[in-house]
């Protein structure tokens, strides 16, 4: 018997009993599914978390200052001490000190109060230099972004997030009014690009202008030079490291501290995204490992409707045999039964699953990143399985005596 002929056959005893045979392929197909769906919702999350981290800036590290601790010994959380000033952003600016360094783009601010008209609105102020549009990957829709000049004058000018112009001025064109923060006259001079919510927040909601501004009208700070965060960028990625160990030894040296008693983090961009992938890698493994249970009750349905489907063609095994059929020959006709209930279910569950993959993101609005990997993978688990789940079957069908099976009833 050719390969074909055993094609065939396998097919016309499929075919025979449909009912049995979809019912069978219907644990595969959940299994494949399953697992292709829960691996595209952790790689959506993957790439979710990375883009809203990317988001930040390119090659960028963030410094920002140790804690404090008051008088009666009361230590705050990291970031409250006021270690970090705008002659710390300066140095790391300077090639000589840090020549990796592409920008540096010192932060300070707080939450005001904001007031158009008779609307108020309480937003996030950002006190900082102009190289922060660069360094924080950032975009303006509409005039422009403070100058350097308008730095130095200490200019009372600011630039708007578009959640900010929505609640603040109803939408209307905001470039050149007038708005009132902290009791002081501001003018708008640009508008940003929507970038939408992060891990961080909202990052439209927010308020930029110049650091000298900000430290002459508006800080209560003691010292109005200090910065809250200094947001450094690398001059490319393979720059990273290097930027990361010239600010560390520049900052440690400028403050006069060790390793061990410093007053400042530095983190790396990257190290962020590591980690969230780790973690949802982690995840992702889990619920697939889950999920891949289903595909062991196939497996198991599989062998349990071939050990039927001996019992029931004991007498048809038996003529085979009779009629010159070599043991080899049932083994095959048998295995290529399992394999094609594997086959047609693994295919049957690929495209369930990139039909989830269409469907799923809309019903729950969350990314599913469908990975041809994933799929070449789980139609060849699914030929394993249905060939492994066959094996012990058509083996008990090959080792049948003629004589014996014939005379079965």
């Amino acid at each position: 018997m050719t390969w074909l002929e055993t094609l065939r056959t396998a097919y016309d005893a499929l075919r025979t009993r449909r009912l049995r045979s979809a019912l069978t392929m219907l644990g595969i197909l959940i299994g494949i599914a399953a697992v292709m769906l829960t691996v595209g919702l952790g790689q959506g999350a993957q790439k979710q978390v990375t883009d809203q981290i990317n988001k930040l800036g390119s090659n960028l590290l963030i410094v920002t200052p140790g804690s404090s601790t008051s008088a009666s010994g009361v230590r705050g959380g990291r970031g409250s001490a006021t270690t970090l000033t705008m002659d710390d952003a300066a140095m790391l600016a300077d090639p000589g000190v840090a020549p990796d360094i592409a920008r540096v783009a010192p932060v300070s601010g707080g939450s005001l109060s904001l007031v158009a008209g008779t609307t108020t609105w309480t937003s996030n102020v950002v006190a900082t230099t102009p190289d922060w549009l660069a360094v924080r990957a950032r975009t303006v829709s509409l005039g422009r972004f403070f100058t350097a000049d308008e730095l130095a004058s200490e200019s009372p000018v600011v630039v708007l997030g578009t959640t900010t112009v929505t609640q603040l001025l109803g939408g209307a064109a905001a470039v050149g009014q007038t708005i009132t923060i902290g009791g002081q006259n501001v003018t708008v001079i640009g508008v940003l690009n929507t970038e939408g919510s992060t891990t961080g927040g909202d990052q439209d909601d927010l308020v930029i202008m110049p650091q000298s501004t900000y430290a002459a009208r508006l800080s209560t700070s003691a010292n109005p030079r200090s910065v809250s965060t200094i947001y450094i960028e690398a001059k490319d990625s393979t720059s990273l490291s290097a930027a990361y160990q010239e600010a560390t030894n520049a900052l440690l040296s400028a403050h006069g501290v060790t390793l061990t008693s410093q007053d400042f983090t530095v983190s790396s961009q990257q190290a962020l995204v590591d980690t969230a992938t780790s973690t949802t890698r982690i995840l992702t493994v889990l619920l697939s490992s889950i999920a891949a249970i289903s595909l062991l009750v196939g497996g198991i349905g599989v062998m349990n409707i071939m050990l039927v489907s001996v019992t029931e063609r004991i007498r048809e095994i038996g003529l085979r045999k009779a009629l010159g059929a070599t043991p080899r020959i049932i083994l095959r006709q048998f295995l290529v039964e399992a394999s094609l209930l594997g086959l047609v279910g693994g295919l049957a569950g690929l495209g369930l699953g990139m039909l989830g993959g269409v469907i799923l993101p809309r019903v729950v609005n969350f990314p599913v990143a469908i990975s041809p990997v994933a799929a070449a993978a789980g139609l060849g688990v699914s030929l394993i399985i249905g060939i492994t789940a066959g094996v012990y079957p058509a083996s008990r069908a090959a080792r049948l005596a003629p004589i014996e099976a014939l005379r079965s009833e």
